[in-house]
């Protein structure tokens, strides 16, 4: 069973920011491989749904929590469902990459991104798989990460999620470190 857990913020107020970016790849998800209804688990307070890609059993998970917190309810589940770290894949939104570059790394530290981190504290290891979707603007990294990544995307960045989206059933098929660009 592979636990892919999408990093978000709750509430309509974040539904479309760029740091909401697990949460909307895995709505994607659960439409293309028509998974079941999205459920709250009260245990790891998180939004869980369930299906199959390529006859393997998947577990969506959107915690509650806020990006940064995401630790508690990610360990929450990966004792409830007995999932190894090499079954759980983390997507994530990351201003170290260009718009349109997919990183699937696993093993690696946080790199400043603090719903990773929090993972890793709580899970006490790194050894978990991590889609990394770029957000960097062409400009560079901006100077207000905080407003930058609870902004709601352009029109240009929802057209490239589009692409984006196609790439991650993919990805989690081939299970392997590997970069995209879209």
């Amino acid at each position: 069973m592979i636990l892919i857990v999408g990093l978000g913020n709750p509430g309509k107020k974040y539904q479309k920011t760029r740091h909401n970016l697990g949460f909307l790849i895995l709505d994607k998800i659960k439409k293309t491989f028509k998974f079941s209804p999205w459920r709250l688990d009260q245990k790891s307070n998180s939004l869980l749904s369930f299906g199959k890609i390529e006859k393997r059993k998947i577990i969506l998970a959107k915690p509650q929590t806020f990006v940064n917190l995401s630790g508690k309810a990610v360990k929450k589940l990966v004792f409830s469902y007995q999932i190894l770290p090499e079954n759980l894949w983390v997507i994530q939104d990351d201003l170290d990459l260009n718009w349109g570059k997919i990183k699937v790394s696993k093993g690696r530290g946080a790199a400043g991104h603090k719903g990773i981190e929090s993972i890793i504290n709580h899970l006490k290891t790194k050894d978990f798989f991590r889609i990394r979707i770029g957000i960097q603007p062409q400009a560079g990294r901006p100077k207000d990460l905080k407003r930058f990544v609870l902004q709601n995307l352009t029109k240009a960045e929802e057209k490239l999620l589009k692409k984006i989206e196609k790439k991650i059933p993919f990805l989690i098929k081939t299970a392997r470190v590997q970069t995209l660009t879209v």
